[in-house]
């Protein structure tokens, strides 16, 4: 057969900022290619929910209440992980945040909170979870970017910032790490309907020119992020690392 597989049974995936909107699609989406999932957020009652989803699959869901800026705390979850599943194949670095200031009111608080959850943590997660995929020889890291590291969007400088530098860090990652066996790839969405942006979308101006700005003419689906997402972590992603996957409905052919 010429056709790679893209399920993921017998495979161990974690998933940060897992209890809600891309994060919470993701986890159940990598539960339904056959995956168990590990899944880190702040609030422990979100993804006790999502577990219960994942465990509806059939799968096993390993919550954890975990702080992604700390590192004793991620260390220690992912020594749990490693101690209960027994390997950690696929990790989805999903915890993000934005305020949307003006850059000329961004203040230093901002800056550092935006920073710390959008890309320290990305960096924290992959090098702890990067030792043991070097001892296995395989992994799969997943970094959930943005269109805002590709093009300039109204506001948001700092976030934008973060973005831009994860989309660097896989391909510098995917540089290092590729004789270990460790493919590293990034997803860039648009605007996908979440909590984070309920808000925003739902001001009729600026959802009109969100859309026509975007070829396909809509937002996006949750959903619509999980082919991209077991794409990369499965076997059909094998010689595919480095690389920045715009799930967009076509909007960077453009920008904003």
């Amino acid at each position: 057969m010429l056709l790679p597989s893209f399920r993921l049974e017998n495979k161990i995936a974690l998933v940060t900022g897992a209890g809600r909107g891309i994060g919470r699609a993701l986890a159940i989406g990598l539960a339904e290619a056959g995956a168990d999932v590990a899944l880190f957020a702040r609030t422990s009652s979100d993804i006790e929910e999502v577990a219960a989803e994942i465990r509806a699959l059939g799968r096993q869901a390993y919550p954890f209440q975990v702080d992604v800026t700390n590192r004793e705390q991620i260390e220690a979850a992912v020594e749990q992980i490693i101690e209960k599943a027994g390997r950690l194949d696929i990790l989805i670095n999903n915890a993000g945040m934005n305020i949307r200031s003006q850059a000329l009111a961004v203040t230093d608080e901002e800056w550092d909170t935006i920073m710390q959850t959008n890309l320290k943590s990305a960096f924290l997660c992959a090098q702890i979870v990067g030792h043991h995929m070097k001892e296995q020889k395989y992994g799969r890291i997943i970094n959930i970017a943005s269109v805002a590291g590709q093009v300039a969007l109204r506001t948001g400088v700092v976030y934008a910032a973060t973005k831009a530098a994860m989309i660097q860090m896989t391909k510098v990652l995917a540089l290092e790490w590729g004789k270990f066996g460790i493919n590293v790839n990034s997803i860039g969405p648009w605007y996908f309907k979440t909590s984070l942006t309920e808000k925003i979308l739902a001001n009729p101006e600026f959802l009109a020119d969100v859309i026509a700005r975007t070829p396909l003419q809509r937002v996006g689906e949750l959903e619509e992020l999980v082919g991209p997402a077991v794409f990369f972590a499965s076997d059909a992603a094998n010689y595919v690392t480095g690389q920045t996957l715009f799930v967009d409905g076509g909007m960077t052919i453009y920008g904003f």
